[in-house]
Parts: structure tokens; C-alpha cells; sequence
């Protein structure tokens, strides 16, 4: 490929080095900061929440092209300091004598200069005890400070974004994904400060038409937050999320996680914060992923928003200019949190399986639009009269029962049960694969195969944990030639792979010999095993790839050595399965996340018949 000469030159050919002048440097910045719309709000909000708003008003026109307003009541800026704000590298965030001790959102002083550098930028503002004041920037061109009038706080107004340089506008997207772009930055940064209110409006019509409303909350950090994500991912998150607050090595994690049998077909509601910074870090997703890889299938993603708090000294968040990028000084530290809390947390919730899934069920077995008699729930007494009026005469041949019922009927034993234990007793068995039990508040239906095979899994993993993982040496080792690169990063992992049967070495240069692999196993096909990991390795630090294969055949032994679908239950079969399920941690998922069970209250029983 042939490189063009530069354009500007000496007289003998030579590239000349110039000094840019200060728009070009500002559109250049702009470049880097200001990709989309949905940057530019992004910077402005930051801006406000910086300044120590408490509510935030964004206007948007035609996807922000032509118009972003962002509106705040902070605490706002003197005429003086308006020069100022639309000079690079100007700001009030940072003194500049420690680039590691930040603890605001903003701090390199070029987003302002850069959107006044493409586009027509207006900013008003007061400070309290000060006269209000504007000033502009069109194109890069500043304008003097000038009276103003305005109550308090700032109003920042962008007009024509990329108007100076529209080559820009071509990679462009709709209106309609540019405003889907902003509408997804403004309701990260609401998650990541509950107590702040946000409004988001389109205004390209006649009317202004509001895009996302979020109230400020009220409360102690998880009610607040609670209450934010309700009304942003809505109450089905919440009421299937575990809190999450751990601490560890000096670092913290709080927020929400939801239970694997809410698990969503994308990992679009996974939201990860440090320090109340929205960032998309690879090392942070791999850790999600990584504590939930043993209850969720390869196709099924978790939910969860989580924040990770940590002394500003040991994350650099100067990575990139959009500062959505970090990097900790102890990564390792900070993925054994996520991964150690967020297991703990699922562990802790034992069997609890999703409510969504008996609203799902519930809605399965909803019937047709009908016309619907309201009735009042009888009395016992009534009931055991109507009961005793529909027993059948002497020689009533009943017609065979689709269940195998307990022959003696309900024991005092179960009927305590029934009140006492969240999976009550066992009542009966469906088809020879569910067991229908009877709670205190409603009726539980358990596929006995699914919850079986989870308990015999969980009690596999615990016998290997206590043996370990027998590695298995090999006859000849088994050489594989890879990249300097690509050995010195397989060589730091040896530590973690040994303890999980799989022995590595250096065999000179850049290649490696495979020692040992986990009996388990079987036959390994080496060169493949070690190409996966590498890959795993390059996407997310670490690799769970041997814990997980040995997890897979686990998991099919478990499958095999459960409670098989068609065979028949005794009563007392039944009532220890449910007992087991209680006492062992994340049964109520089996192997691949799906639930094991399906809870359905009375309540909702009674309105499908009507009677609420």
C-alpha cells in the first residue's frame, strides 16, 4: 500500500512541523470526545451532576442534531469563570498535581471547548449571591460575556452539532437510534445516582413529548436505588434481584443482581459502575459472566447492576478521552469481588427461583376473554356441606386419576409441613414428573427430573471440592507452539489451570508442554483446549474454560443419576426431595438455569377462577 505524500512540505520535500492552531486542536478533541449526540449529553449531564445538581432537564431536537439543552439547578458559574470553561484543559474538577486522585466525573477541561468547536454552544449561568451571565462559542469563535437572566443554576444549549465540520453528520445515524443512543446514556447515569431527578424530552415537535422521567428518591442507598431501577427496568428486576454489598481487599461492591431464572437472551441489563461512573470494562463483564456460568447456559445472559467503589488511587480513569474505559491497579482484586460476592449472594438465596415464572404460568393457563361471575370464598362450614352433598353413592365407579395420590390422604406430619416449610408438602405427582405441592399461601409445582438433577450436581461439586480434581499425567507430554505473547499469557494462568488438573510448563522459546490434564476429562485434545483458553484469556483475564468443562460432565453424570421423568414417587420421595431442595443452594434452577419450580399463590389461583 502506497502512503500519500504529505500536503505540506519544504522546498525539499520534506514533511514541515507546524504548530495546529487552537480550532483545529478543539475539533481534533472533538474527534475523540464528542462521537454522537448521545457523547455530547453525556459530557453536559456529567457536567450538572458535577456541579452538584439536584435535577436535570435535557431538551433534544431531531435526535440532538440540531438541538441538546441540558438544564440544571447546581451551583452554577460567575461571569468570570464562563472564559474559562471554553478553554482547553480548563476546569474546575482537578488542580492537576495528582491525575490519580479523582473524584468527579469530569476533569481534562476539553469537553466544553469541543462542543463549541463544532457546533453553535450557548451556556447561561448563576451563581448564588451573583448576577446571571452568557457567553457563546460558534465554530470555535467565543463571544464576550454578557448579561443574562436566569434563576439559578446553568442552562447549557448546543445547536447544529458538527455544523463546523460536517463530514461528521454522514455517520449519523436515524433521529430515531440517535435519540434511543441518548435516552440509553441519560438512564445509566440515573442509575448511577438515585437520588438526582432526570428528565429527558424530545422537543422537534410543537409539543415537548417526555422520553424517560426518574424522580429523585428518597431512602438509604438500596431503597433508593430499588426505587430507581423499578421505574427503569421495572418491578420484575427488582423483585428478582439480591442485594449485593461485600466488601474485600479494600474494595466494595454494592447493587443489584437478579436470580439466574431471570436470565435474559442478551446482556442488555447489565449495567457496571465504578465509583458512579457507567464504564465498559471487558474485565468487569468477564467477572459477571464468571459468577454466574455455573447456573446459567451459554446462551442465557444475567441481570444486574452493580457498582464498584474504590479508593480513586487505585483505578486510572484517564484511559481514553470519552472515559468509558478503567484500569485498576489491582484487577485481580477487584474480579475475585465481583465473582465472590455475586456467588455468595446466589448461594445465600437457596431455592428461590424468579417470580416471573409463575406469572408466565399463570397467564398459560389464563383462558379465553369470558364473562366472569364474581363469587365470595364459602365458609368451612358451607364447604363441608357441599362437600358432603357431592360424595358419590355406594358403588360409584370414579373415573382413573391423571395423579398418583398420597393412598392415605394428608398426614398430620404433611399438614405441618404445608404451613411450616416455603415448599410445603407433596400432595401429589403429575404425569409421573411433577410433584404438586401444598404451601401455606398457595401451590408449588416441581419438575422432579430438574430438581433432582440440580441436587445431585450441587452434591458432585462438593465431593470434588473436598478430593479435588484428580489430574491425570500423560505418557508424552504434549508440545504446542504459540506466540511469545501468547505463552507468556498461558504461563502467568499455570497457577490457576494447576489447581484445576490441567499442568502447563515452558518447553523453550515460545512454546509449552501440557504435563497433566483432569482425569475427568478423558482424552484432551491439547492444542484445541489450549487455543480456547487463550481466547478466553484475551476476552475477560481469566479462564474458567477447564473449571467449566469439568462443570459440563459433572452436570451430565447429574443428569444421569437423577430422579428419571416417568418413574412414580412415594409420598415421602416427594416430601424429601422438597425438604432437600430447601436445604441446598440453588435449587431453584437447575444445571442450565431453567427453574425448577413454579410458585403460584392462592390469590392468583382464586382470580383465574374468578372469585377476586
Amino acid at each position: 500500500m502506497t502512503l500519500h505524500t504529505p500536503k505540506i512540505a519544504g522546498i525539499d520535500g520534506r514533511p514541515v512541523i507546524r504548530q495546529l492552531d487552537e480550532a483545529a486542536v478543539n475539533r481534533i478533541a472533538a474527534g475523540e470526545v464528542v462521537e454522537r449526540p448521545a457523547s455530547a449529553v453525556k459530557e453536559l449531564v456529567e457536567n450538572a451532576l458535577d456541579a452538584g445538581a439536584g435535577r436535570i432537564q435535557i431538551d433534544i431536537a431531531d435526535g440532538g442534531q440540531t438541538l441538546i439543552r441540558v438544564t440544571d439547578d447546581g451551583c452554577g458559574m460567575t461571569p468570570d469563570d464562563l472564559p474559562l470553561a471554553l478553554s482547553r484543559h480548563a476546569t474546575s474538577k482537578i488542580d492537576g498535581s495528582d491525575l490519580l486522585d479523582i473524584r468527579s466525573f469530569g476533569f481534562r477541561g476539553e469537553a466544553l471547548p469541543s462542543l463549541g468547536a463544532v457546533g453553535r454552544l450557548t451556556i447561561t449561568s448563576r451563581v448564588h449571591g451573583h448576577d446571571a451571565a452568557q457567553i457563546s462559542c460558534d465554530g470555535g469563535r467565543l463571544s464576550p460575556v454578557r448579561p443574562a437572566a436566569l434563576s439559578r443554576g446553568t442552562v447549557v444549549e448546543l445547536r447544529d452539532l458538527f455544523y463546523a465540520t460536517p463530514a461528521r453528520l454522514k455517520f449519523l445515524r436515524s433521529d430515531r437510534a440517535e435519540v434511543q443512543a441518548v435516552a440509553d446514556v441519560v438512564r445509566r447515569l440515573a442509575m448511577a445516582d438515585p437520588k438526582v431527578g432526570f428528565t429527558l424530552r424530545d422537543v422537534s415537535g410543537a409539543e415537548a413529548r417526555v422520553m424517560f422521567r426518574a424522580d429523585p428518591q428518597q431512602g438509604d442507598l438500596f431503597d433508593a436505588l430499588e426505587g430507581r431501577l423499578t421505574g427503569i427496568l421495572g418491578r420484575d428486576f427488582t423483585e428478582n434481584a439480591l442485594r449485593i454489598d461485600a466488601e474485600r481487599d479494600g474494595l466494595r461492591l454494592q447493587g443489584l443482581a437478579a436470580l439466574p431464572t431471570y436470565s435474559r437472551g442478551s446482556s442488555t441489563q447489565q449495567y457496571l459502575f465504578v465509583n458512579g461512573r457507567p464504564v465498559q470494562d471487558r474485565m468487569l463483564y468477564g467477572a459477571l459472566r464468571a459468577a454466574y456460568f455455573d447456573v446459567l447456559s451459554r446462551d442465557r445472559h444475567p441481570a444486574a447492576a452493580l457498582n464498584l467503589i474504590a479508593d480513586p488511587q487505585r483505578v486510572d480513569v484517564n484511559v481514553h478521552p470519552a472515559k468509558a474505559e478503567v484500569r485498576f491497579r489491582e484487577p485481580d482484586a477487584a474480579r475475585s469481588l465481583i465473582i465472590t460476592a455475586l456467588k455468595s449472594a446466589l448461594t445465600g438465596a437457596g431455592h428461590r427461583a424468579s417470580s416471573t415464572v409463575g406469572a408466565a404460568t399463570l397467564q398459560a393457563f389464563r383462558p379465553e376473554p369470558a364473562r366472569v361471575y364474581q363469587m365470595d370464598r364459602p365458609s368451612h362450614p358451607s364447604l363441608a356441606r357441599a362437600f358432603a352433598f357431592q360424595t358419590p353413592a355406594p358403588g360409584f365407579a370414579e373415573a382413573p386419576m391423571a395423579a398418583a395420590f398420597a393412598p392415605d390422604g394428608p398426614t398430620p406430619d404433611t399438614d405441618e409441613a404445608a404451613r411450616t416449610h416455603p415448599l410445603g408438602a407433596a400432595r401429589a405427582q403429575l404425569h409421573e414428573n411433577y410433584i404438586v405441592a401444598q404451601t401455606a399461601t398457595g401451590v408449588v409445582i416441581v419438575d422432579q427430573h430438574a430438581a433432582h438433577e440440580r441436587l445431585v450436581y450441587e452434591r458432585l461439586k462438593r465431593q470434588m471440592a473436598e478430593t479435588g480434581i484428580r489430574a491425570q499425567a500423560l505418557l508424552i507430554p504434549e508440545i504446542v507452539d504459540l506466540s511469545p505473547t501468547d505463552a507468556a499469557r498461558l504461563l502467568d494462568a499455570a497457577p490457576a489451570l494447576a489447581k484445576v488438573g490441567l499442568t502447563i510448563e515452558p518447553f523453550g522459546g515460545s512454546a509449552v508442554a501440557i504435563r497433566e490434564t483432569p482425569a475427568v476429562l478423558g482424552p484432551v485434545n491439547g492444542p484445541a483446549l489450549i487455543a480456547d483458553i487463550l481466547d478466553e484469556l484475551a476476552d475477560s483475564g481469566d479462564s474458567q474454560l477447564v473449571q467449566a468443562r469439568i462443570d459440563a460432565i459433572l452436570s451430565s453424570m447429574a443428569c444421569h443419576g437423577s430422579v428419571r421423568s416417568g418413574r412414580q414417587m412415594r409420598p415421602e420421595e416427594m416430601n424429601a426431595l422438597l425438604r432437600e431442595m430447601e436445604a441446598t443452594p440453588l435449587s431453584g434452577q437447575c444445571n442450565h438455569g431453567r427453574p425448577t419450580y413454579v410458585e403460584l399463590s392462592l390469590a392468583d389461583i382464586e382470580r383465574l377462577f374468578g372469585r377476586r
